[in-house]
């Protein structure tokens, strides 16, 4: 845990006790600071109060006495209103910041040269922001890893000069945390991409666009930015203007400066010269044009923090992928090849699934759970790559129907017998490299608590199959 001592003899008021709230508490606490939190779930409270934190309703405070409200991010600081808090804090002038605020605070008074990566973007953040960090740690550089991909900042190891770059902090940062971090100043900051989310959040795409915006814009050394948007190349032209070092990332076409993908390999474009400077080919984690994206982004980030281009292939290679998205899981063999078993479960929804279905050829898809609006209907220019799809979940009938005269379809109900269907097809298929996907467009919550306990059976029961060989 990061200690914050920066509000040492202060008291902060905390709102929201889940993971990254109750440990923002207990670090500020560690650091000398006087806490008061609360939440509107009792359970949390309870939690809380086991864990040695003061609790009191934040409605009875003198806010005069406050330093700072700390917030979850996920309360409404803005939209659709401020929460009750919010208002109280506003009301009194108190400033209020979240957990990935604490973190650079702490990091400016540290003292220590540790650099920071910061990733934001609609999608491909999880990815990028494990790929950076499984670079680094590949090339010998101690790099902690967290933010909004599960490891809250603040749980993360205290700031040391080690090792050649000292320790590294890789984050992965919401649109809801850069709203509550205006310190937030990475070494190095990615925007990956912006499309139309959260807007119950940010009102409009405009706003959610600036937010996304702030984090390259204040970035110390260089901005990354993915130009394959109009928000993004409008904000990679304002950032440039503002006279900050922009990086540009396509993988529409080259780049006449920047690092873009040609097939296979990743090309940096120099003054309208090019050399590649990666090859993505044979890497099964990064498959995909939206990987392509993902890992030109990584690679311009490390060759930014010094990263010799050497070290960086053999940490590409070398990159597992992240559990539950598009995460190969085991082989199969049969007289003409193989079978990939794949477990996307972290694909909810049709976007998602449309970057699965867009890298792989020939896929027995499994599909279907709680349905989210608009079903898999704008899925349909994939169609032709799947041989059959195995239709579970209360999604089932609806995705029959959708699918009825353009993808052959069974119903199998449950995960279990939908794996025994699809591995059944696969093996008599008579394909070179046939791919059983779970990619199901769906939430989780008719038949699993979550997409990664979906996942994890997924995966536990394709290598409980007989010849099934684990892919580590």
């Amino acid at each position: 845990m990061i200690p914050i001592t920066t509000f040492v003899g202060q008291t902060v008021a905390v709102f929201g006790l889940g993971n990254s709230g109750l440990l923002s508490a207990k670090a500020l606490m560690q650091g000398g600071a006087e806490v008061i939190a609360f939440d509107d779930n009792e359970k949390s409270l309870a939690a809380a109060k086991a864990a040695g934190v003061t609790t009191q309703d934040l409605r009875e405070l003198d806010w005069t006495k406050i330093a700072a409200l700390v917030l979850a991010p996920g309360v409404p600081l803005t939209h659709p209103t401020p929460h009750w808090s919010v208002q109280l804090a506003t009301k009194a002038g108190v400033e209020i910041i979240g957990d990935i605020e604490l973190f650079c605070l702490q990091r400016a008074m540290s003292g220590a040269a540790c650099p920071l990566v910061a990733i934001t973007g609609t999608n491909g953040k999880s990815t990028t922001t494990a790929l950076i960090a499984h670079l680094l740690k590949s090339a010998g550089i101690d790099a902690q890893m967290g933010g909004n991909i599960g490891v809250p900042v603040l749980a993360l190891e205290p700031f040391a000069q080690i090792g050649r770059l000292g320790r590294a902090y890789v984050l992965e940062v919401s649109s809801y945390q850069i709203d509550l971090a205006p310190s937030l100043k990475p070494t190095v900051g990615i925007l990956l991409n912006v499309s139309e989310d959260h807007l119950d959040r940010h009102g409009t795409i405009e706003n959610y666009a600036a937010i996304k915006t702030l984090l390259a814009a204040s970035a110390e050394q260089v901005a990354v930015i993915g130009v394959d948007d109009r928000y993004t190349r409008e904000a990679a032209e304002r950032i440039e203007r503002a006279g900050k070092k922009v990086v540009r990332v396509s993988v529409l076409g080259p780049l006449r400066d920047g690092y873009y993908a040609e097939g296979s390999r990743i090309m940096l474009g120099v003054g309208g010269k090019a050399h590649p400077v990666a090859q993505l080919a044979g890497i099964g984690s990064l498959r995909g044009a939206h990987n392509a994206q993902n890992a030109a982004c990584a690679v311009a980030a490390c060759v930014a923090l010094g990263l010799d281009l050497a070290e960086i292939q053999k940490g590409l290679v070398s990159f597992p992928g992240l559990a539950h998205r598009m995460q190969q899981v085991g082989r199969k063999k049969t007289a003409a090849g193989s079978v990939l078993f794949v477990n996307d479960s972290k694909a909810t929804n049709a976007d998602s699934v449309a970057k699965a279905l867009a890298s792989f050829p020939d896929i027995f898809w499994i599909a279907g759970g709680k349905p989210k609006t608009g079903g898999i209907a704008g899925l349909a220019e994939f169609f032709p790559r799947i041989r059959k799809a195995y239709l579970i979940g209360e999604a089932a009938q609806d995705f029959a129907r959708t699918l009825d005269g353009q993808v052959p379809r069974e119903i199998s109900g449950v995960l279990s017998a939908a794996i025994d269907q699809a591995t059944r097809d696969a093996e008599a298929s008579g394909l070179k490299e046939p791919i059983v996907l779970l990619s199901p467009a769906c939430a989780s919550f008719d038949q699993y608590p979550n997409f990664e306990v979906r996942g994890k059976a997924f995966s536990d029961l394709v290598l409980a199959l007989p010849g099934v060989t684990p892919i580590a």
